[in-house]
């Protein structure tokens, strides 16, 4: 004879569904990036100071690049 397990219901742990919750959440227009929407502050100041940065190092090495290549233009090499 084979035995059979009964498989019992009441063991079975249920989970709230949060997922409406947290679609409701992400579509609301709360005027900031959906990938911050719900997180820490944590990564809301982590991401302002990355783009700070990015910000900071794209100027100065904008105007670096543009006083390089002026400086360039100015001195032409002569020809041997």
């Amino acid at each position: 004879q084979i035995s059979q397990r009964t498989i019992s219901t009441t063991s079975l742990r249920h989970f709230e569904n949060k997922v409406p919750q947290k679609q409701k959440l992400f579509q609301e227009d709360s005027g900031i990036p959906v990938h911050l929407n719900g997180q820490l502050a944590d990564d809301a100041l982590l991401y302002r100071a990355t783009m700070i940065l990015f910000k900071i190092n794209f100027i100065v090495g904008g105007t670096a690049n543009a006083i390089y290549q002026l400086a360039m233009a100015s001195f032409p090499k002569k020809p041997n």
